[in-house]
This record gives C-alpha cells, sequence and structure tokens, in this order.
C-alpha cells in the first residue's frame, strides 16, 4: 500500500511538471527586425503661401527642414520672409524682412511596427532681420476734441536695420500620407528676448515672431505643413511580440 501510493505521487508530481512546461510553450517570443529611415526632410508651411493670395496686405513663405538624429530626437529648423502691412485708427505701417529658427524635435509618439509618423514637441531660438516703413499717421486737432476732428500726414519714413530675438516652443504632428510624403500641423507659443524699435513707435509686426501687442513680450502662430523626407540611410528597428503555438 505504501508502495502504491509513492508511485501515486511521483506519477502525479511528473504529470503536472509535464503539463506545466507544456503550458509555458504557448507563449513564445517572435522578433520582427524592421528599417528604420534616417534622413533630411524639406517641406514648406502652406498656410502663409496661402494667406498671400487671400490677404492683399500680406505676402510671405517659410521652408522648413528636419534631419533625424536618434530615434527620437529631430535636428530641425525654419527659415522665411515676410512683409505686412498694419492699418489702424492710428497709423499705417509696412515691415517687410527675413528671419530663421533653428532647434529640436523630440518625437512623443510610439510608432506602431513599420510607421514612422511624428506627435511632437520642439524647441526653437529664432532671429529676424527687418525694415519698418510708417507710410502714413492720423493726428488729432487738440484745439478741438470734441469733433474728434483729425488729419492724415504721408510719411513713407523708412527704418532699416531693426533687428529681434526670441525663443519659442512648438507642438505638432506630421503623418505619412503617401511614401516618404508628410503633412503636419503645430502651434507655436513665443517669448520674445530682445528687439530694436523705430524712433516715436514700437513694433506692431515682427518677421517670424508675428504680431507684437501694446509692448508686450508674448507672440503665437501656427502652421500647416508639408514636407518629403529624403532617405540618407536606414537602421534596424528590432520589434519582440508575444506568440502563442499549439
Amino acid at each position: 500500500m505504501y508502495v502504491s501510493f509513492t508511485k501515486i505521487l511521483v506519477f502525479t508530481i511528473l504529470f503536472s511538471t509535464v503539463v506545466f512546461a507544456q503550458e509555458r510553450k504557448k507563449t513564445v517570443e517572435d522578433t520582427l527586425v524592421f528599417k528604420q529611415k534616417y534622413g533630411l526632410r524639406l517641406g514648406a508651411d502652406i498656410s502663409k503661401l496661402a494667406r498671400s493670395f487671400a490677404d492683399d496686405n500680406y505676402t510671405g513663405f517659410e521652408l522648413m527642414g528636419d534631419y533625424r538624429l536618434t530615434k527620437k530626437i529631430y535636428l530641425a529648423g525654419e527659415i522665411g520672409n515676410e512683409e505686412r502691412t498694419i492699418i489702424n485708427e492710428v497709423l499705417s505701417n509696412t515691415t517687410k524682412g527675413s528671419y530663421f529658427k533653428g532647434g529640436i524635435d523630440i518625437n512623443l509618439y510610439k510608432n506602431w511596427l513599420d510607421m514612422e509618423n511624428l506627435i511632437y514637441s520642439g524647441f526653437r531660438v529664432g532671429a529676424s532681420t527687418y525694415n519698418q516703413t510708417l507710410n502714413s499717421f492720423n493726428v488729432y486737432n487738440v484745439n478741438n476734441q470734441y469733433w474728434n476732428e483729425q488729419f492724415s500726414a504721408e510719411v513713407g519714413e523708412e527704418f532699416k536695420g531693426l533687428t529681434a530675438v526670441w525663443a519659442e516652443i512648438q507642438m505638432g504632428f506630421k503623418a505619412e500620407v503617401l511614401n516618404n510624403l508628410y503633412a503636419g500641423f503645430n502651434v507655436q507659443l513665443k517669448a520674445l528676448v530682445v528687439e530694436n524699435e523705430p524712433d516715436n513707435y514700437e513694433n506692431l509686426y515682427i518677421p517670424g515672431f508675428n504680431r507684437t501687442f501694446d509692448s508686450g513680450r508674448f507672440g503665437s502662430g501656427f502652421g500647416f505643413n508639408v514636407s518629403y523626407l529624403i532617405p540618407i540611410f536606414k537602421k534596424d528597428k528590432i520589434v519582440i511580440q508575444e506568440k502563442e503555438v499549439e
């Protein structure tokens, strides 16, 4: 009786071990290797081009690019030119100049398998050189303010060699719509660091920074862009998946 019980116990342990081992074999790891593209992506802000056609007081363009340094980090920048005329109840002013922005983008999105889309946060340092032209201004009759009498003076005075520097945070995305072709959108929050102002009045617009309001140091902007990736080389992306087998 004792021998029979022992045999039954040993058999039970062996059977449990075999079943447990079989259960463990049902889940295995499968390694997939995908090629990730590293290269230069070039594009343009199509919202500025559309505004140039729609707004008689604005002309501008912006070229953009980024270069992938690591899996998540991209070296990025923009260069552009703008001309904007602002007309209000006090004056008419035209700003014309160029700008450059440089910094990095960090991809916050974990792509599926071989996809290479971006949801990114970025930082830029921007610099602009521009001219301001005071086209005209209105002067009120100080002797008869009750009737709000005024007259306009044509000036055409140009202030050259003005500069500005600012810091900028970007949030946006770039989605691959066709092979190597991307469409994207971004929003920008800007903080003015230093600027040169015309004599007797303030900057109303700074190329690349956008509109300034009441000596404020902060600005904002947005952009729609289309870009094309020029692949230079590829790196392996290893994806480990768990898979069940019979």
